[in-house]
């Protein structure tokens, strides 16, 4: 059975620093680019980071960019999302997302963690 299950959302001031965790199980993880996408409330999911198979390779949305790192560990099944000097419009639920990196795969998504920035 396929899982993507997030962690480590939560409340945190401005300028504090969350680290979220997405565990995976019930596929092959390093064939899979994996990404973070995050939804706002009244607003369209938007992709936030994204990591190669390896790890090699990142990209990130330019509102996050310089601010937030994403990662893997891929004997572990794991990508993270290190956050930091976060801001009240990085509020969202944040969703870790699996792109097959082959021909006949699909997507996979898990259920989202919220982070919320408030003082």
């Amino acid at each position: 059975q396929v899982q993507l299950v997030e962690s480590g959302g939560g409340l945190v001031q401005p300028g504090g620093s969350l680290r979220l965790s997405c565990a995976a199980s019930g596929f092959d993880f390093g064939r899979y680019a994996m990404r973070w996408h995050r939804q706002a409330p009244g607003k369209e999911r938007e992709l936030v980071a994204h990591i190669t198979t390896g790890g090699g390779g990142t990209s990130y949305a330019e509102s996050v960019k310089g601010r937030f790192t994403i990662s893997r560990d891929n004997a572990k099944n794991t990508v993270f999302l290190q956050m930091n000097s976060l801001k009240r419009e990085d509020t969202a639920v944040y969703y870790c997302n699996a792109e097959p990196t082959f021909l006949g795969g699909r997507d996979y998504w898990g259920k989202g963690t919220l982070v919320t920035v408030s003082s």
